[in-house]
Order: C-alpha cells, then structure tokens, then sequence
C-alpha cells in the first residue's frame, strides 16, 4: 500500500514534519486520545529519533503499529487505537 493510500485509510493524520523529539510522540498521543477504539491514526515525522520512539510508545500504550514507511527522510506510521 502506497503512502497516499494509507493517508486516504486514515481516521486521523498527524504532521509531525520538522518536529525534534518528543514533539511526533506528543503529537500521537494527544491525536490518538481523541480516536476511538479501532481507528487508524497515521503519524508523519522527519525525524529520525521518531524510528523507535513511536514503536516504543505505541507498544506501551497497548497500540498496535501496522506499518512503517520511509521515503526520502519521511517517516511514517500506521497506528490502530486499541
């Protein structure tokens, strides 16, 4: 799946370009609470601290990442709100 597909799936996108750390993550958060369960949340970030700082949040918080992209220093995840 392509990432203008995943875009199209989501329930909510977060841009988090540009954003250092911890900002993507804060971002997820305050976006994912406002989902509910079972909705995609999609997060784009650039940086690159964001490769494991969203799996690992997203782990803690009992979410369940779907995928990963990375294309030309975008990152971006898939996220389902458990």
């Amino acid at each position: 799946m392509t990432v203008q597909e995943l875009l199209q799936k989501a329930d909510k996108v977060v841009d988090a370009t540009g954003l250092s750390c911890p900002m993507p993550v804060v971002r997820a958060k305050k976006a994912i609470d406002a989902l509910s369960s079972g909705q995609i949340l999609v997060v784009q970030a650039t940086d690159r601290g964001s490769l494991k700082d969203i799996p690992a949040w997203a782990k803690q918080a009992g979410h369940e990442l779907m995928e990963t992209h990375e294309a030309d220093g975008m990152f971006v995840y898939v996220i389902r709100k458990r």
